[in-house]
């Protein structure tokens, strides 16, 4: 699924990445838990989550994640917006829940990593 296909059926804000519309992602992935984060080595994950704070990005750094979505309507911090972008992420953010979110990009026909 490409990311702009994402952001349009969440209603989602491209806050970084921009340029990356038609990227394709492959699996969907929704944590709070940066520790399970970890545990992924799938190519072509988007991460799910409504943990904001720069651990997200480091996290998913570590992981080789380059998509995130900040669900919740979360708002990202400079701080973070400098390492994602130092990273080559792309950054979404929506106002719906994991639960929502996760619910729409099932149905919609991305993969679960498990």
């Amino acid at each position: 699924m490409k990311i702009g296909e994402i952001a349009a059926l969440l209603d989602a804000t491209c806050i970084l990445g921009e340029e990356r519309r038609d990227e394709e992602v492959i699996y969907g992935f929704a944590s709070d838990l940066m520790s399970d984060v970890l545990t992924l080595t799938q190519e072509g994950i988007l991460l799910i989550t409504g943990l904001c704070n720069i651990q997200t990005i480091r996290t998913a750094e570590m992981a080789n994640i380059q998509f995130i979505l900040f669900a919740r309507n979360k708002q990202i911090t400079k701080d973070m917006l400098t390492l994602a972008e130092q990273e080559n992420m792309v950054l979404l953010q929506t106002r719906y829940s994991l639960f929502k979110t996760s619910g729409i990009l099932y149905q919609a026909g991305l993969k679960s990593v498990y």
